[in-house]
């Protein structure tokens, strides 16, 4: 009885995590030998959300943002993601450290 108990807890628990992991916004970005789509990338402010990450190319690219201290390495045809627990409104500059003249602006607003 006690197991059976524990179990549905658990149950219940889990389905509560993935409800509110689909319920954060993601905002896709595709990097492809040196251009970042889209070249301003807005996303919510004082929000937590997911950007998902295509690189199309057939280099591999670094997504890169030293005002936000992140940073996410892809091979060619990979696609990854990065949490951001929340931004404070305003314009961040991302680059592909791989393709320094790829630039990008991200808006958290």
């Amino acid at each position: 009885m006690i197991a059976r108990f524990a179990a549905a807890a658990l149950l219940s628990l889990s389905a509560g995590a993935a409800a509110r992991a689909d319920d954060m916004p993601v905002i896709k970005v595709e990097m492809r030998d040196g251009v970042i789509l889209p070249a301003l990338i807005e996303v919510p402010a004082n929000t937590r959300f997911k950007l998902e990450i295509a690189n199309t190319g057939q280099s591999p690219v670094e997504f890169e943002s030293l005002e936000l201290k992140r940073e996410k390495a892809l091979a060619a045809g990979s696609t990854s993601g990065i949490v951001f627990r929340t931004l404070d409104p305003g314009s961040y500059d991302v680059f592909d450290d791989f393709h320094p003249e790829a630039k990008a602006k991200l808006v958290a607003k």
